[in-house]
């Protein structure tokens, strides 16, 4: 038996191999070009993908990576990485603006103009760099003309063996936000080509020639194996948090679980959420540029919430908390000085802002009838060890026992001896 176990387990390795194996005997007939697609604003799960892309090529011996982007920009930080890893690559990497109708706005810009070779589809933009702060604000006069300045300098050097009219345009993406189409920037040569797909791309590539790190190379593209190079699972996930519907339910989720929790100690799947969904979320706004004045009025809504619970005003409070809740959305995420490709929809905000409010609602309706409930007898359906369930006049409550560590098993008869907030406190019945 264990004879047969060994030589099954030998086969599966041998067997794990030939993909391998037929990979790199395809490579030596025939030159591999990697494709990696990142759409939305540039954010550290496109820079790390983009890493781990290159990292890959230069393992596996590729002709080139292409880099299919679409963005409407994002932080200078991230770009200038993201410029950094491009140049640093040993494996020509071709920034191709794609699909139709995509662009490569703000950032995307300056990332374009880094790669060995740029390229558009048609029906794409490319321009509009000018600055922002990481909160998404409009910087001040003098740290935008130093912004600025740098910026200039970059896409000068990045664009250098390009046309003197085709630097110009490049400097004026930044300075007045000039944006242009595909077969504008093509008529200047601020890019190199402009391609239907990636097959019509790589016929145009055939014997051009890139310098990568100082060196002079003729792309061989005829008859090239082209790959797609997918995100990995974790960087989808972070490539969502780049999301502001995503972020602002996340954060309201983490919330309200965290607030359930507190109220009603003793389980651990509602603060779990709670803490992962807050987790997310601070990553998520670490991101986006937002406006931090947002999170006073978002934290003012919940305190209100809770005030309605343990001070019950018939709903006033938890409609204030409404109120509060979609101004602090909305100056979060909707400032005029944020851009309005990373802001969140309005109806979403309204929607999950009057939803909440009615949980909270329900909660203090609950919590009101628990203080009004008279004194009575029952039995303990889910043993307390503090905090279970009790079957009183027929409905069943969370309780925990009065004396402090004591605990009361399944079946005990229990009798109600105070209220504390939707719980019971009861003690065991002679």
């Amino acid at each position: 038996m264990r004879k047969w176990f060994l030589i099954s387990v030998l086969a599966i390795v041998l067997l794990s191999l030939l993909p391998g194996q037929s990979r790199s005997a395809a490579q030596s007939e025939a030159p591999l070009v990697l494709v990696i697609t990142a759409e939305g604003p540039v954010s550290s799960a496109m820079s790390e993908y983009l890493k781990r892309s290159i990292r890959l090529a230069e393992q596996e011996g590729a002709e080139l990576l292409i880099f299919e982007l679409n963005t409407p920009g994002g932080s200078v930080e991230l770009m200038q990485s993201m410029v950094q890893t491009i140049l640093e690559s040993e494996v020509p990497v071709v920034v191709y603006i794609y699909p139709r109708g995509a662009m490569a706005g703000s950032a995307g810009t300056v990332i374009t103009l880094a790669g060995h070779v740029a390229a558009m589809a048609p029906g794409t933009a490319i321009g509009a760099a000018s600055p922002i702060s990481i909160e998404g604000q409009d910087l001040d006069q003098t740290a935008q003309t130093k912004v600025k300045n740098i910026l200039k300098a970059t896409v000068r050097s990045l664009a250098e063996r390009r046309p003197a009219e085709a630097i110009k345009l490049a400097e004026a993406t930044i300075e007045t936000a000039e944006a242009v189409s595909a077969t504008e920037a093509l008529e200047i040569r601020l890019v190199d080509f402009v391609a239907n797909d990636v097959d019509d791309l790589l016929a145009q590539l055939d014997g051009f020639t890139v310098k990568v790190k100082g060196e002079e190379r003729a792309l061989k593209t005829a008859g090239a194996q082209v790959e797609q190079v997918r995100s990995t699972f974790i960087e989808q996930i972070l490539a969502v948090l780049t999301n502001p519907n995503i972020v602002f339910l996340l954060l309201t989720i983490g919330v309200q679980a965290i607030l359930i929790e507190l109220s009603s100690p003793g389980g651990w799947i509602a603060g779990f959420i709670g803490v992962v969904c807050l987790a997310l979320a601070v990553y998520g706004l670490g991101i986006l540029p937002v406006n931090w004045f947002g999170l006073v009025f978002l934290v003012i809504a919940f305190v209100l919430f809770v005030l309605d619970i343990k001070a019950p005003t018939h709903g006033a409070l938890t409609a204030a908390g409404i109120g509060s809740l979609i101004v602090g959305a909305l100056v979060l995420f909707n400032s005029p000085s944020v851009p309005a490709f990373q802001r969140v929809s309005v109806p979403l905000v309204i929607g999950t802002s009057i939803a909440t409010g009615l949980i909270f609602l329900g909660v203090v309706g609950y919590a009101l009838r628990a203080m009004k409930a008279p004194v009575r007898t029952g039995v303990v359906r889910a043993a307390l060890e503090p905090v279970g369930t009790v079957q009183v006049g027929g409905e069943l409550w969370t309780a925990s026992a009065q004396r402090e560590g004591e605990t009361l098993p399944r079946g005990a008869k229990i009798r109600v001896v105070g209220v504390q907030g939707v719980r019971l406190i009861v003690a065991r019945e002679e």
